[in-house]
C-alpha cells in the first residue's frame, strides 16, 4: 500500500485537531465523514494520525467503523485538548525512557525480542555501554542487542536499531563477532557502526576493518576504514565512502553535509514519537549544519531558521516544515 500524500496527511491532522477540540459542529462531523470516504488514502492517512496520537498520548479505543471514531475521540480527548498548552510542554519535556517502548509497538517483530534484550534504549535515548573486555558500545535510539562472552568468542547480536562499537584488545585473543539476521561480522581491531534498515544491515567502518559473511549465500568481503556497504542474506552491495560524521549521533548530534531536507527529517524521525512532515515544495532543499538530537523541537526550529521555513504545529505532536 502506498504512503498517503502529504496533502492527505495534513488534511487528516487538521480534521483530527478539529474533532478533539470540543468546538466541532454536527456539520463538521458530516463533512469529515464525507472526506473520509472520498478517497482510500484519506482512510489510510486518518489511521496514521490516530496511530501517532495514540503512541504519544494514551491508547484510544479502536473502532471497527471509522465513521464512529470522531465521537470516541471527542469523549476521550476533549479535556486533553483543552490542556493543549500544558501538553505541549509535557510532550517536549517527557524523558525518552518514559516514552521508550511505545513507538516500537506500532511495528511488531523486533520490539518483542528487544523487550528481553541485555541492552536496550527507548526512542530518543542514546547510551554508552562498556562490555567486560573494555569494548565500548554506543546504542542509538530505539535499539537493542544481546551479548555473549565465552572462552572462545565475544559475540553481540543486534536485534534492532543501531550501535557504534569500539573494540578493545582481548587478552585471550577471542574473535569479536556481531550477528544480524542478514549475516555475521568479524571485527579486525576496529571502530564501526552496524544498523538494521529495511531487512538489510548497514555497515560503516571508521578504523581497522570488518569482515562480512552473508547468512544465506556465504559471500565474504572485508570492509576497510572509510568504507561502508549494505548487505542482506543473499549478497553484499558495492562499497561507498563514509566519514566520521556518520557516527556523530553517538555524541548527540545529527550532522548534515549538503543533503536534502527530507533526508535530515527522516533521520530525525527516529528520535521522536511525534510526526514530522515536510512540504514537497521544500523537501529537496539542501541542508548544512550540526543539530542536537536530544531536543527535536529545538532542531526543527534551527532547521526552519537555516532553510527559511516555518514550523507548523497542527497538534502538539504533529509538526510540518513548510515554505514561509
Amino acid at each position: 500500500m502506498n504512503t498517503p500524500s502529504h496533502v492527505a496527511m495534513q488534511q487528516a491532522a487538521d480534521w483530527y485537531a478539529l474533532l478533539i477540540s470540543g468546538e466541532e459542529t454536527a456539520n463538521d462531523r458530516a463533512r469529515w465523514k464525507a472526506w473520509l470516504v472520498t478517497n482510500p488514502e484519506h482512510r489510510q492517512a486518518w489511521s496514521y494520525v490516530e496511530t501517532v496520537s495514540q503512541r504519544v498520548l494514551a491508547p484510544l479505543q479502536d473502532t471497527p467503523d471509522p465513521h464512529l471514531t470522531a465521537e470516541n475521540l471527542h469523549s476521550a480527548n476533549t479535556r486533553t485538548w483543552r490542556r493543549r498548552h500544558v501538553l505541549t510542554g509535557v510532550v517536549v519535556a517527557t524523558s525518552a525512557s518514559a516514552l521508550g517502548w511505545m513507538g516500537w509497538r506500532s511495528s511488531p517483530g523486533p520490539w518483542v525480542l528487544a523487550l528481553g534484550a541485555d541492552h536496550r534504549t527507548g526512542v530518543g535515548e542514546i547510551r554508552e555501554i562498556q562490555l567486560p573486555d573494555g569494548t565500548r558500545v554506543w546504542l542509538n535510539t530505539a535499539s537493542a542487542f544481546n551479548q555473549q562472552y565465552s572462552a572462545d568468542f565475544r559475540r553481540l547480536q543486534l536485534l534492532t536499531g543501531e550501535f557504534l562499537v569500539d573494540t578493545a584488545a582481548d587478552d585471550f585473543k577471542r574473535p569479536f563477532i556481531v550477528e544480524t539476521p542478514q549475516g555475521r561480522l568479524r571485527a579486525l581491531g576496529t571502530r564501526f557502526t552496524v544498523r538494521q534498515d529495511n531487512e538489510q544491515t548497514v555497515l560503516a567502518v571508521y578504523q581497522g576493518a570488518v569482515e562480512i559473511r552473508t547468512a544465506a549465500s556465504g559471500d565474504v568481503k572485508t570492509i576497510g576504514a572509510g568504507q561502508q556497504t549494505r548487505f542482506n542474506a543473499q549478497g553484499i552491495r558495492p562499497l561507498t565512502s563514509t566519514d566520521q560524521s556518520g557516527a556523530a549521533w553517538s555524541r548527540g548530534a545529527l550532522v548534515a553535509l549538503d543533503i536534502p531536507l527530507i533526508e535530515v527529517v527522516e533521520e530525525l524521525r527516529r528520535y521522536t514519537h511525534q510526526h514530522i512532515g515536510v512540504d514537497p515544495a521544500v523537501a529537496q532543499q539542501r541542508v548544512f549544519g550540526s543539530f542536537p538530537l536530544h531536543d527535536v523541537n529545538t532542531t526543527l526550529n534551527l532547521l526552519a531558521h537555516a532553510a527559511t521555513l516555518r514550523v507548523r504545529r497542527t497538534l502538539p505532536w504533529w509538526v510540518t516544515l513548510e515554505p514561509l
